[in-house]
């Protein structure tokens, strides 16, 4: 079935050819593009991004069993979403977890428990779940201008910018190193991630430089753990409102734009649905959300999965599982990172940001609206001022909003 015909927008969930369709095509279109696809997804999903997971737990002081319970329930139901996209609707349309709402946790964990953060969580989830069964996103993207959240999220997570330079320098053979993979590796090989390719090399140098610690480590399978939401106000403003706009306005958006710029027509309304009801169950472990993924959607959705668009969905498939099993054996991720030095972490963490960061800046100033809005955006949320228990996120959007209704209200209009 062409992608076309899977946009009839009948009900609320839009039509898909049906998880028999996707089935019964899928080992035609299983080769070795899509494969590669799916698996260079799957890596760079499951290398930098995980440790700005791990950097958010470990400055919001949770437990080893909660930031392995938050890796299982983003990383696994991130996967399902892959799964049920790829089959159902035929698409490569990829869950994951959102990073710059990871980004956003660092400074607001340390100010909210963890209960009252999942509460936070599960009230994302039902925002992004009510606005995309009633349709009523348009109306407060509207409100909410791109430009003005791309520019938080660029100032939200400029940090992890600087922490390539502040952490090279305490650590000049490792970053030099780390850097040296990730710069080199397109040189070799398109194939190569630069990213693993930098992990690998910063772990040689960290080895050589007797920095890694894996003594008394033991690597056994933890289940996760059973997060009991709590609902405080500064968490709600905090986190819940910034993060169902992040989902919404950063990932979804981003994935919706990729996909059209490929010729798929993408189910909108399925995809904020969804995103909307992983968001509500990974807050009972303490996982911060389950989404459409921008990034990964543009890897399985491009021309390296292969010239036939209607079998890129396989990429997503195959991501998903890798995707999936990755969160099912987060334990063993989390002590392995955990016996390497933070200046290797905060290295490599800072180059998986380097797209997001670039994009943020490009949605956030390229065009000529909003800008004034989106530079104060911008400076609250790099300020990382923390108001009422609120962190900077908020007043970011806020600020943002209010200088642009103040100095280039006609922005609005049209």
């Amino acid at each position: 079935m062409s992608t076309e015909t899977a946009n009839s927008n009948k009900g609320i969930m839009e039509k898909a050819p049906g998880f028999a369709s996707g089935i019964a095509d899928f080992s035609k279109h299983f080769n070795a593009k899509t494969v590669t696809a799916g698996v260079v997804a799957a890596v760079f999903g499951c290398t930098g991004p995980a440790l700005i997971i791990m950097n958010a737990a470990q400055a919001g002081k949770l437990t080893p069993g909660q930031t392995i319970s938050w890796l299982f329930a983003v990383y696994f139901f991130g996967g399902l979403i892959s799964i049920f996209f790829g089959l159902k609707y035929k698409q490569p349309i990829n869950g994951a977890w959102s990073i710059p709402g990871a980004v956003m946790l660092i400074d607001a964990l340390k100010a909210n428990s963890i209960s009252d953060a999942a509460g936070a969580y599960l009230l994302a989830g039902i925002i992004v779940l009510i606005l995309g069964l009633s349709g009523l996103i348009g109306k407060v993207m509207k409100w909410l201008p791109v430009p003005i959240v791309m520019a938080m999220i660029a100032g939200a997570m400029i940090r992890f910018g600087t922490g390539i330079v502040t952490s090279t320098k305490a650590a000049p053979l490792i970053g030099f190193l780390t850097l040296a993979g990730y710069f080199l590796a397109p040189k070799i090989s398109k194939k190569l991630p630069p990213i693993l390719t930098a992990l690998v090399l910063g772990i040689a140098a960290a080895g050589f430089a007797g920095q890694l610690n894996f003594s008394g480590v033991k690597y056994t399978l933890i289940g996760p753990e059973l997060v009991i939401p709590t609902f405080g106000t500064g968490a709600i403003l905090s986190i819940a409102i910034p993060l169902a706009v992040l989902v919404m306005g950063a990932e979804n958006a981003q994935a919706y734009g990729v996909l059209v710029a490929q010729g798929y027509k993408p189910p909108i309304n399925a995809m904020t649905i969804v995103s909307g009801i992983g968001g509500m169950i990974t807050a009972f472990f303490g996982g911060h959300n389950a989404n459409i993924a921008g990034p990964m959607t543009a890897i399985c959705s491009s021309e390296e999965a292969g010239e036939a668009k209607e079998g890129r969905y396989v990429a997503t498939v195959v991501n998903g599982v890798l995707f999936g099993g990755f969160g099912l054996i987060a334990s063993i991720a989390v002590t392995f990172v955990s016996g390497l030095p933070s200046s290797l972490i905060s290295i490599v963490a800072g180059l998986a940001m380097i797209g997001v960061l670039i994009s943020s800046f490009e949605y956030g100033f390229s065009t000529r609206k909003f800008r004034t809005g989106a530079f104060f955006a911008l400076v609250i949320a790099m300020s990382g001022i923390t108001i009422l228990k609120i962190s900077s996120p908020f007043w970011a959007l806020l600020g943002g909003v209010l200088v642009s209704l103040i100095a280039e209200r006609k922005d609005f209009e049209g």
